[in-house]
């Protein structure tokens, strides 16, 4: 590989490297995975959105059906970020980023030609919402490699912006997607158009345009990262040593913190559009659906900032407790016993939830480089020089392992959300009982977060 590629020095705690050259190389690595990010995210939540409209395009499917539709992205993307978080190591970052966002083109491209024709199978519909898993996938190796890049420092600020802006994909899709299916977009090369009519006013739809409308943008921020980003050699790692994690308490413990906080992040993105049109059906769920993502995602660098200053372990465990008073919030606003409930106060608990969880994503993965790092640290103590810079690179390693690995855990929330109120209302007629399953959860990581990171004695302080 060429050496214009390929970093064979890279010290992000050496503060004269850092001033030198390590800042800009790192910045310009992280300024080209954030819209790679950003494009996997619209591409992984491309179903929450498009499930609106099918019945407009002439698709005809049951509300659980619908479910399903918007569910199975999640599984997918959650089970590739198992093997997604190992493989930057082995590859290298540039090459797996490049590889990684052209891969998009498959559900991409897929969609726009299956959405064209209202006899497409429900199995195909299917299969394709398990490829746009490849968009949730990205997210562990991206935030692996961008891991690598900056000093203990700013890993919480490094690893907030590339998530935070890359979660702004999920809002993006959700706002452009309406746009672009009620115009021709791409003329006679995208298909014609399918059309309905409300009050007595047809109205035409291109639905496929919902997939093809990413294809340019994929395309560009592919070769950006084949040329413009860079390997790091001494990131290299096997999967056998990077396997280690599955030995760490630690590891498990942030796995369940992170399906707290990201898992409803993106369950609650994929769910919400189709709770909405359930509860409220005189509300239009595209006009609005945007806006929780868009919270969510601001917020994350905000986690990430305020846990550099606060420690991550202190803000998770509010955040945890506020998203309890969150869930009420939005239980008490549902329509109940005869009463038509307030849209208004549903949508706003909802982002007050969908803000608390990107303050969570933040503080979490704050946490995750400082647990590792004091970890090795500790079983260096009193040794020499070498083992010391030798523990620094191991955690480094572990870290980014973890970091992987617990955003492919906590991915599996965006199946458990959508699925629990889908469920919840084919038995009981309401998300009631779903909802009440997460403030309980939300219970569970809140205690877990105090005993072994908050409070004073924690055996792991972060």
């Amino acid at each position: 590989m060429s050496s214009r590629y390929l970093l064979t020095r890279w010290e992000p705690e050496n503060a004269a490297f850092w001033r030198a050259t390590g800042e800009s190389v790192a910045r310009r690595n992280l300024w080209i995975s954030i819209p790679a990010l950003a494009l996997a995210f619209a591409v992984w939540s491309l179903w929450s959105v498009v499930v609106v409209s099918l019945d407009k395009a002439g698709f005809h499917f049951t509300k659980d059906q619908l479910f399903w539709l918007t569910a199975l992205p999640a599984v997918s993307g959650a089970t590739l970020r198992i093997f997604y978080s190992f493989l930057v190591p082995i590859f290298g970052g540039r090459r797996f980023t490049a590889f990684s966002t052209a891969s998009l083109l498959i559900p991409a491209i897929g969609m726009g030609i299956a959405l064209r024709d209202p006899s497409t199978s429900y199995p195909t519909l299917l299969l394709l919402a398990l490829l746009c898993g490849f968009g949730g996938a990205n997210f562990s190796s991206s935030m692996a490699n961008i891991s690598f890049f900056f000093p203990k420092a700013k890993k919480g600020f490094a690893t907030g912006m590339n998530a935070g802006i890359g979660n702004l994909g999920v809002s993006i899709v959700q706002f452009v997607t309406p746009l672009v299916i009620s115009a021709s977009v791409f003329g006679a090369l995208a298909g014609e158009s399918r059309t309905y009519t409300v009050q007595g006013v047809e109205h035409g739809i291109w639905l496929q345009n919902a997939g093809f409308v990413w294809v340019p943008f994929i395309v560009i921020s592919a070769l950006a990262a084949w040329f413009g980003m860079n390997d790091i050699a001494d990131a290299k790692a096997s999967f056998a040593e990077q396997a280690v994690i599955f030995r760490r308490k630690h590891n498990w413990l942030m796995c369940l913190l992170y399906i707290g906080t990201f898992g409803s992040f993106i369950g609650f993105s994929a769910g919400l559009a189709l709770l909405t049109k359930a509860e409220f059906p005189s509300v239009n769920p595209t006009a609005y659906a945007f806006l929780g993502p868009l919270a969510g995602a601001l917020t994350r660098p905000v986690g990430g900032w305020i846990s550099d200053r606060l420690g991550g372990a202190r803000v998770t465990f509010w955040t945890f407790i506020a998203m309890i008073a969150a869930v009420f919030g939005v239980m008490a606003f549902l329509p109940h016993g005869g009463s038509d409930g307030s849209f208004a106060g549903f949508l706003a608990m909802f982002i007050a939830l969908f803000a608390l969880t990107g303050i969570g994503n933040g503080s979490t993965f704050r946490m995750i480089p400082v647990i590792f790092l004091t970890q090795k640290q500790r079983e260096a103590e009193g040794q020499a020089d070498d083992a010391k810079r030798q523990a620094l690179h191991e955690a480094g390693k572990e870290s980014a392992a973890v970091l992987g690995f617990a955003g492919a855990i906590g991915a599996y929330g965006g199946f458990f959300i959508p699925r629990s109120f889908g469920t919840s209302m084919s038995i009981t007629g309401s998300p009631d009982a779903a909802l009440l399953c997460f403030i309980a959860f939300y219970a569970i990581c809140a205690a877990v977060t105090w005993f072994c990171y908050a409070r004073r004695n924690a055996d792991m302080p972060c």
